[in-house]
C-alpha cells in the first residue's frame, strides 16, 4: 500500500496542474475526478480501519449515492488542494490502520460492494487503488512498473471476481511466469503478466495477448 502510494505520487508530481484539468484515462473523468476519488477512497477505508480498531460500525459510505457525490464535489476543488487531499487522507488511513490491535486484524468489516472481509484486507484494497489509478493519470504509470508479487496477486483477485461475481469462464497463463492454468476452463488467455493484469482490470487489449485457440479475446464487463 505504501509503495503504491509513493508510485502514484511519483507519477502525479511531474504533471502540470493544467494537465489534470483535462481528461484522465478513465472515460468521463478528468484528472481532478481521479484525485478526488483517491482522496475520498482513503477516507472511506479509514472508516473501515476505525471500525476494526474500535468495533464501532462505520461503513465506507453513509449511502449508496455518497461515493459518487463525494467524487463530484471534490472534482470542483482546485488542483493544488486535491494534490494535498490525496496525501492527507493517505496519512489519515495509515494512522487509523496503526490503531488496529493485533487481535483485531481478523475483525469483520463491510466493503462498499457489500462484501464482509477481515480488516487485514484493507491495505490490499487501498494498494489496488493507488497502483492501478497511477496508470489512469494523464501520461501516468504503467502496469509493467508494478512489483511482480503485486501483479500476480492482482491477477488472482480479478480472476476470482470475474469467475465468481460475474460468472466469466476464463483463465490466464502469464508467459513471463511459471506456467499455470486450468485446462478445464473454456477460454485461456496468454501473455505477459502486466498485460494480463491490465486486461483483467481495465479491459484493455494488447497485441501481446492471445487465446490458445486463436479466437478473439472475450469482452469483459467492468471489473468493479
Amino acid at each position: 500500500m505504501t509503495q503504491g502510494h509513493e508510485y502514484f505520487q511519483s507519477c502525479l508530481m511531474p504533471l502540470p496542474d493544467k494537465d489534470l484539468e483535462g481528461p484522465s484515462r478513465l472515460p468521463g473523468w478528468t484528472g481532478r475526478h481521479l484525485l478526488s476519488h483517491l482522496g475520498h477512497n482513503a477516507r472511506a477505508l479509514a472508516r473501515l480501519a476505525h471500525w476494526a480498531a474500535t468495533d464501532e460500525p462505520t461503513p465506507m459510505y453513509p449511502s449508496t449515492s455518497a461515493r459518487a457525490e463525494e467524487i463530484e464535489a471534490g472534482a470542483a476543488w482546485p488542483v493544488p488542494r486535491l494534490r494535498d487531499f490525496v496525501v492527507e487522507e493517505q496519512n489519515r488511513l495509515t494512522h487509523e490502520l496503526d490503531r488496529i490491535a493485533d487481535d483485531r486484524w481478523d475483525a469483520p468489516v463491510v466493503t462498499a460492494q457489500g462484501r464482509t472481509v477481515p480488516a487485514a484486507t484493507i491495505p490490499w484494497l487501498r494498494g489496488r487503488e493507488v497502483w492501478i489509478h497511477a496508470c489512469d493519470l494523464p501520461s501516468g504509470g504503467d502496469f509493467r512498473d508494478f512489483p511482480d508479487s503485486f501483479t500476480d496477486a492482482l491477477i488472482e483477485d480479478a480472476l476470482d471476481r470475474r469467475r465468481g461475481v460475474q460468472a466469466v469462464n476464463i483463465d490466464v497463463r502469464a508467459t513471463d511466469r511459471k506456467t499455470h492454468g486450468d485446462d478445464d476452463i473454456v477460454t485461456c488467455v496468454e501473455g505477459p503478466a502486466a498485460d494480463l493484469a491490465r486486461w483483467l482490470t481495465r479491459g484493455e487489449e494488447s497485441p501481446r495477448l492471445r487465446t490458445g485457440t486463436g479466437a478473439p479475446l472475450p469482452q469483459l464487463p467492468p471489473w468493479l
